[in-house]
């Protein structure tokens, strides 16, 4: 018998990034621009909804695929936005959160052995999920470019397809880095998965999160010509309605593939979020501009933190969406990305993650780190005025 007990495709996989750097933040009293949830609550029509459901009788199991409420709304909403139908009965399915999507997703679509491609740095639970499926990834690295904006190596994207590959698993707008897949970029990624068969699974938890200076505009890769019929797409409420807790996701997509991935779900959680799904509905359903609204409030807050790391000695690269920020650490002095992050709440009160621990190439990753400024005004300015610290050490 070994000493570790954990089955070893999952050894490689310790205790996330985030809970170390959170516990850090609680230890220090630091500041923590770390994990990526809001310190605010979400909508108040949302909320109201959610008590009056609790208070109603909501509370046990939900249907399997959610409650008919929700999947009517997210399927309004995919059409209202992106112009995609859905049917509510057969092509929508609830999950909790969008990281449970993806892992029912992967597990119900690839067998061991099978490849999936994806973009690192990515976020962790894709290579772990990747993993327990017995799946191989086939990383293709994003690195800054002109104007310091993100974009991949054409070449490296056609090698990592072949024979195998059965995913790419796309996430745009993207986590860590903030970049927004350019329609140029998606219609390569959509011809290489017809040319290989492939499907594509897509994590848009941002999607409503792109600003107003990005290149281009959000576009689900499920709406390019040939794209509906081979694309799970996955989004969640957590990000855009500030209720990160409630982990209230769904998966949508031809009813193939949304079935494969309900009959993995339904061994998982099973059903998840009783009193919080008819919430969500009411969420989905709100007026453009409390979606126009919180994007550029949100934005506000990336400039102001930009502001405060570029004035600490960040090299700060362009975030066109999402919640968060990537900076070097070069001109900072720092080497690793991993120890700058131990070292930085005692030198300034401020946590950060290292961008290292998102890539298989850990040498494209050391020297950049990722901010959060998902939080209330007031603690963004407080976060830049311990930063400016960093200049005076």
């Amino acid at each position: 018998m070994t000493s570790d007990p954990l089955v070893e495709r999952m050894r490689p996989f310790g205790t996330t990034i985030f809970t170390e750097m959170s516990a850090l933040a609680v230890r220090t009293g630091s500041i923590n621009l770390g994990q990526g949830f809001p310190d605010t609550d979400g909508p108040a029509e949302m909320l109201d909804a959610a008590a009056r459901a609790l208070r109603e009788g909501a509370n046990q199991y939900p249907p399997l695929p959610g409650i008919a409420a929700l999947r009517q709304a997210v399927a309004a909403h995919e059409q209202r936005f992106w112009g995609l139908s859905r049917d509510p009965d057969s092509e929508i399915v609830v999950t909790a959160g969008a990281t449970e999507a993806v892992a029912a997703a992967i597990l119900a679509l690839c067998e061991p052995g099978d490849e999936v491609v994806c973009f690192e740095p990515y976020y962790d639970s894709y290579a772990a999920s990747i993993s327990l499926a017995g799946a191989v990834r086939r990383p293709v690295t994003l690195r800054p470019g002109p104007g310091g904006r993100y974009g991949f190596d054409e070449d490296q994207l056609r090698a990592a397809f072949g024979p195998r590959t059965r995913l790419v698993l796309l996430n745009s707008p993207h986590n860590p880095t903030g970049k927004v897949f350019t329609r140029a970029e998606l219609t390569l990624i959509a011809d290489l998965c017809q040319e290989y068969g492939t499907y594509a699974v897509t994590d848009e938890v941002y999607e409503h999160l792109v600003f107003t200076d990005a290149a281009e505009p959000h576009v689900p890769l499920a709406s390019l010509p040939g794209m509906r019929e081979r694309t799970l797409r996955i989004s969640s409420a957590g990000k855009t309605f500030s209720c990160t807790g409630w982990k209230v996701g769904w998966a949508t997509g031809p009813a193939s593939l949304v079935s494969a991935v309900m009959r993995v779900k339904q061994f998982l959680t099973f059903v998840n979020a009783g009193p919080l799904q008819p919430a969500v509905a009411v969420a989905l359903g709100l007026p453009d501009d409390y979606f126009t609204g919180f994007r550029a409030a949100l934005q506000a807050r990336r400039d102001r933190l930009v502001t405060g790391l570029t004035e600490a000695g960040f090299d700060v690269q362009p975030s066109e969406g999402t919640y968060f920020v990537t900076a070097d650490i070069t001109r900072s002095g720092g080497t690793s990305g991993i120890e700058f992050c131990r070292a930085l709440p005692e030198r300034c009160g401020v946590v950060a993650v290292p961008t290292e621990v998102f890539y298989d190439d850990k040498a494209a990753g050391r020297h950049l780190i990722r901010f959060a400024f998902c939080k209330r005004e007031e603690v963004i300015e407080e976060a830049a005025r311990r930063l400016a610290k960093l200049k005076q050490s």
